[in-house]
């Protein structure tokens, strides 16, 4: 089984439509150093069998934080 965890913490990088997005789905102002912490504090922290590919997509499930998170995922 391939190491999902690791490709996305080396190779996650954003755009301003990413932060965009976040915040507003959120509804908040997070600065775009605070929205990098805490989606790489949640990876970091989400067991690796809550990791599932579909397409060209990761499916990122942490139950405890009671968040999702869809990582595309470039070769």
């Amino acid at each position: 089984m391939k190491n999902y965890k690791n490709d996305i913490l080396n190779k996650i990088c954003y755009t301003e439509l990413v932060y965009e997005r976040i915040n507003k789905k959120l509804n908040s102002e997070f600065s775009k150093m605070g929205i990098e912490k805490k989606l790489f504090d949640i990876i970091t922290e989400t067991n690796e069998i809550n990791f599932q590919k579909t397409g060209k997509n990761i499916y990122v499930t942490n139950s405890e934080r009671n968040i999702r998170i869809i990582q595309f995922l470039k070769n």
